[in-house]
């Protein structure tokens, strides 16, 4: 086991932007993650999980042979986390091997969600109803500290996939899957109304909602019924009820 003292230790600073930089993630195909919540999922779904990071003083699960542990002063561990009350522990992960992603009827498209605590929301609500989540490569990113904690260990048991949206059109143009968009149209039919289980269904982002690409190549534009007083749900609570509908 190694005893780490400076913050200068270039394990600390690599892990620091891995928490806090996307493009450094996505350069060195790793992510970081805090909590024994995530960490516990990591190992019950396999994650590649390459370092551990604890306090002095805290427990440590079993872990694989393979995975280098760490302990660090609580004061280091304080100026590491980006929470306000740190866990404890930090962990470092290789990313999913990249895959060409498979699109297939029965689909949650996210188009540019930008807030990681909503894309993590989603996620995890998706996985709980097992329905596979499509990215547009606009999106918030899912393996940022945010995303991963609102996610509650989803990104390990489904990790999501992203094209971009042209790709994702043709594709379903390919292969005749109809494209369900929520949007709040003259045509918008009540989802109630509307079998989901063979379309991709798209939720657009909090503030702008779906590309103008996506709607106009979309078959159906649906709509969740509520109070004209309410003008709209949040992106997480919409994709709940979507989702809900999905498996109805």
């Amino acid at each position: 086991m190694e005893q780490i003292t400076s913050m200068q230790n270039p394990l600390l600073q690599h892990v620091r932007k891995l928490l806090s930089v996307r493009s450094y993630r996505e350069a060195c195909r790793e992510f970081a993650a805090e909590g024994w919540k995530l960490l516990h999922e990591a190992l019950q779904w396999q994650g590649q999980i390459t370092t551990v990071l604890l306090t002095n003083d805290a427990q440590c699960p079993p872990l694989p042979d393979s995975v280098r542990l760490v302990r660090l002063p609580q004061g280091l561990m304080d100026r590491l986390s980006p929470m306000k009350s740190p866990q404890g522990v930090i962990f470092v992960c290789k990313m999913p091997q990249e895959i060409q992603p498979q699109l297939r009827a029965g689909m949650l498209l996210l188009d540019r969600i930008q807030d990681p605590g909503n894309l993590g929301t989603i996620l995890r609500t998706a996985d709980a109803f097992d329905i596979r989540v499509l990215l547009t490569n606009d999106c918030a990113d899912p393996y940022s500290e945010k995303t991963l904690r609102a996610s509650m260990g989803a990104i390990f048991r489904t990790p999501p996939q992203s094209l971009p949206w042209a790709q994702i059109l043709a594709l379903c143009k390919e292969k005749q899957i109809p494209i369900a968009a929520t949007a709040l149209s003259a045509q918008a039919r009540d989802i109630r109304s509307v079998d989901l289980r063979q379309a991709l269904v798209v939720i657009g982002s909090e503030g702008q909602g779906i590309c103008k690409e996506i709607l106009e190549q979309a078959q159906t534009h649906i709509i969740i019924p509520m109070q004209p007083r309410c003008e709209s749900l949040n992106a997480a609570a919409a994709a709940s009820i979507v989702l809900w509908q999905m498996r109805e």
